[in-house]
């Protein structure tokens, strides 16, 4: 029959790296009380008639540990930047000064410390979530290959080649969200 079965392992870790990398993208939107030019990735702008990421628009600068100024090229793009950021959920209150934007970062409280942490927390588990799939998919292929044929000890070794994975990834997304969590409640 077919014993020659071969999983992709590395399109199943690929997909699972990908995973962490969107939770590390995520978890670097989170305010920590620092600034960070990441911090504004996610915030777009309506600019020139469709949606523009801030970033497109100015230079992004952190010129101090609790301010981000951005440099917006096109003068008549401030209100609009300025706007964009207000609506974004970040509690940061823009301060303009010609075509700079200034965003001074307020000290969080501990209500706001806490609320972040579960906030990265459901990052997290959506993470999770996603390398669960991943390995529900690489279980399915295993089985299938078991149904075409291949020896249950081989059914065996694929699956505990997958489970090996899901486990490496669902350590290391625990792990970033500890540091994550320890980060954000660093007074």
């Amino acid at each position: 029959m077919s014993d020659d079965f071969m999983l992709d392992t590395d399109e199943l870790e690929r997909r699972m790296d990908g995973a962490m990398a969107n939770l590390r993208t995520e978890f670097a939107s989170l305010r920590t009380g620092r600034a960070s030019a990441s911090m504004l990735e996610p915030i777009v702008v309506e600019a020139y008639g469709s949606q523009t990421p801030i970033n497109q628009l100015g230079t992004v600068n952190v010129p101090e540990p609790r301010m981000v100024t951005i440099n917006v090229w096109d003068k008549s793009m401030v209100q609009a930047v300025e706007k964009a950021i207000m609506n974004s959920g970040l509690g940061i209150n823009p301060q303009t000064n010609g075509t700079i934007v200034m965003l001074p970062i307020p000290e969080l409280n501990e209500e706001r410390r806490r609320e972040l942490t579960r906030v990265a927390a459901q990052y997290a588990e959506h993470a999770r979530v996603s390398v669960r799939n991943i390995r529900r998919d690489g279980m399915d292929q295993v089985k299938k290959a078991k149904a075409d044929g291949i020896s249950e000890d081989d059914q065996k070794f694929w699956e505990d080649e997958v489970q090996t994975l899901t486990d490496k990834h669902i350590k290391a997304l625990d792990a970033a969200l500890e540091s994550k969590q320890a980060e954000i409640m660093q007074v």
